[in-house]
């Protein structure tokens, strides 16, 4: 648990600093767009990932995401991803179904009004969520947050929820 005066110093430097990774071991990483590149700070975790990678989105749309996501299933790292139904809708432009064109396991979250995660889980051991939707005006239209976290006990809790999210959903097929 941070104190509040770490979390103070924290968000004092987290705004001084482009996509923070504090010196030293440090349980957690912070952004804010639009003055800081959160997008290049997931797709470093995204290439940094070995295992597995869970995505919970709400809107998806950022091309270096979809890339880094697809580059990661080619290197062997089993890629998942639930969408909001909003992502299938006719007309919607998404980054969908290049996922599943490239071999990516798509789910449609479509039994609630709105399925607003914005959830990356990491080999079982980092979690990365926030404000931040996947998408182009998330880094540079919008006032948004990334919070990178280095813990098993939260990853595998996200996990959790993550994976009741799937049972709920429908898999998408190309």
């Amino acid at each position: 648990m941070l104190s509040i005066k770490s979390l103070l110093n924290v968000i004092l430097i987290s705004i001084c600093l482009p996509a923070v990774a504090f010196a030293g071991p440090s349980p957690y990483q912070v952004c804010f767009s639009p003055n800081q590149d959160c997008t290049a700070l997931i797709v470093q975790e995204i290439d940094s990932a070995q295992k597995n990678i869970w995505v919970q989105a709400y809107s998806f749309t950022s091309y270096p995401i979809g890339d880094a996501l697809v580059r990661a299933e080619q290197r062997g790292v089993d890629v998942e991803v639930i969408l909001d139904k909003s992502n299938f809708e006719p007309g919607v432009h998404t980054s969908a179904y290049y996922l599943i064109r490239h071999g990516i396991k798509v789910w449609n979250d479509n039994q609630l009004n709105i399925a607003h995660n914005k959830v990356m889980i990491f080999d079982n051991n980092i979690v990365e969520t926030g404000s931040f939707n996947y998408t182009h005006a998330a880094q540079y239209d919008n006032a948004e947050n990334v919070l990178i976290i280095h813990d098993p006990s939260l990853a595998q809790a996200y996990l959790s929820n993550w994976l009741l999210r799937q049972k709920a959903s429908v898999a998408v097929q190309s």
